[in-house]
């Protein structure tokens, strides 16, 4: 069984408004008012002077359950957005793992399904853990990334990105946050999208009841209804694409954790489990409360997980 140990997650100091974005990339002010209006979209957490290492550091930092256990990681996956993770030569994977003293890791990058890889490295976590057979061993999900190209700022009909950065630590033998229903789904007609190009207009329209069909999907595989969900946590791309996927859905929006969409952005693969530290700290989940976690990828591929508190 698959289940979450421990979550953690940074956000930069900085906060950056959405207008200085969007005018560092010159986009339409109509686009600028479209953000903050329909979107709900206000900042983002930027980090000019932390690289990719210094992030992913950042987030395991707050990972309590690790502490003590370093020699019982066996993965380290870094789920990443955009495949090309870092200049040639550098190894940011594996030089976090020996910063952070895990001597029996084995590391590597996770790509493929874009923002939606996050939830693909957990359960592929999961499964590693499970073939190995040893019921101590534990796997470290890294998620997030830089905005390192001006092409990452935005993507014109959807979100603003964000550098903040979320951990995961996952066993076989978790009492907690277990992973009961997992569902995705690759739409490969869209599999050239990708900023600055605007999105195909067919895309938008498919975005939200292709989401709503995976979500129904997780948890049918996990053997509940949607309504038996206590709450969602979701890609943070804007508020108005997830009130559209919630009148398909017929569950009400203030179900869908939507906090951080005006201070954090999208923040590439690390949406979900942000917002899952977010719920957890602030007693928005309860012991034994079933939620799910959602994101979509540009190429297109849609994810849905179904865990229990």
């Amino acid at each position: 069984m698959t289940a979450l140990l421990d979550v953690g997650c940074h956000l930069p100091d900085l906060s950056v408004d959405v207008g200085d974005v969007c005018a560092a990339v010159d986009a339409d002010p109509r686009l600028l008012w479209t953000f903050r209006r329909f979107y709900g979209l206000e900042s983002v957490r930027r980090a000019p002077d932390q690289d990719l290492r210094d992030l992913m550091s950042a987030a395991v930092a707050g990972l309590t359950a690790l502490r003590g256990n370093e020699h019982r990681v066996r993965y380290v996956i870094l789920a990443r957005t955009v495949t090309t993770a870092s200049r040639a030569g550098e190894t940011p994977v594996e030089d976090v793992c020996a910063a952070l003293g895990l001597p029996n890791a084995v590391a590597f990058t996770l790509t493929q399904h874009a923002c939606a890889t996050g939830l693909l490295a957990v359960d592929l976590a999961g499964q590693l853990l499970a073939g190995d057979g040893d019921p101590d061993a534990l796997a470290l999900v890294l998620t997030g990334e830089k905005v390192f190209n001006p092409i990452l700022e935005i993507i014109p009909e959807s979100t603003v990105m964000g550098e903040s950065t979320a951990a995961c630590l996952v066993s076989t033998t978790g009492e907690r946050d277990r992973l009961l229903g997992y569902a995705t789904r690759t739409l490969g007609a869209y599999a050239e999208q990708f900023p600055p190009y605007p999105l195909d207009p067919r895309f938008l329209k498919d975005h939200n009841e292709v989401l709503a069909e995976v979500i129904r999907d997780a948890t049918r595989a996990a053997g509940v209804g949607v309504d038996d969900l206590a709450l969602i946590l979701p890609h943070n791309v804007n508020r108005l694409s997830w009130s559209w996927t919630c009148r398909l859905l017929e569950v009400p929006l203030d179900r869908v954790l939507l906090d951080n969409v005006p201070v954090t952005g999208h923040c590439f693969t690390a949406d979900p489990f942000i917002n899952y530290v977010h719920a957890r700290d602030s007693g928005r989940l309860r012991p034994g409360d079933l939620y799910l976690m959602a994101s979509v990828g540009l190429g297109a591929t849609f994810s849905a997980a179904v865990l229990r508190h």
